[in-house]
């Protein structure tokens, strides 16, 4: 368990501390080029990922905040009951990112983006930290079943 609470409470750190930076260092809406595939930018997401659901104002930002503390909750008494510490460590990224944006959400309303990867004029949606752990956590997951169910199908033969 401690293990969860401690990669939890990393997660929200990096999360938060990074978009701090942001705030206080970046104009809103002006990016700032490092690569030629990679700006900062400053940008507010009142969705989820890729900002679906980005309409439907304060209405909207209260169930998404609903929801992501439901969805944390399960996944924090599923990783309660885990015994493996890469699951764990996975369920906690989900968690932490989770939380991490929840917590933009009760303070402004929205979550701060300031990842934008791009080819050209092509975008790939702005996102941050959180989001990050957020697809690595359910990345980790997936790979663990898959292998999980590998082994288990040539166990079976």
């Amino acid at each position: 368990m401690w293990l969860g609470l401690v990669v939890i409470a990393l997660v929200i750190a990096a999360d938060q501390i990074s978009k701090f930076f942001v705030l206080e260092k970046l104009t809103e809406g002006l990016p700032v080029a490092c690569t030629s595939f990679f700006n900062w930018v400053k940008v507010w997401n009142t969705g989820v990922s890729f900002s679906l659901f980005n309409d439907y104002g304060r209405f909207g930002v209260v169930v998404l905040t609903i929801f992501a503390l439901g969805v944390s909750v399960f996944l924090f008494w599923w990783m309660l009951k885990e015994t493996n510490k890469l699951k764990i460590t996975a369920l906690a990224f989900i968690i932490g990112g989770a939380l991490g944006n929840v917590y933009d959400r009760i303070r402004f309303g929205a979550v701060l983006d300031f990842l934008d990867f791009h080819y050209n004029d092509m975008h790939w949606p702005a996102f941050n930290l959180a989001d990050s752990f957020i697809c690595t956590g359910v990345f980790i997951l997936i790979c663990l079943e898959f292998f999980n169910g590998k082994k288990k199908g040539l166990d079976e033969v």
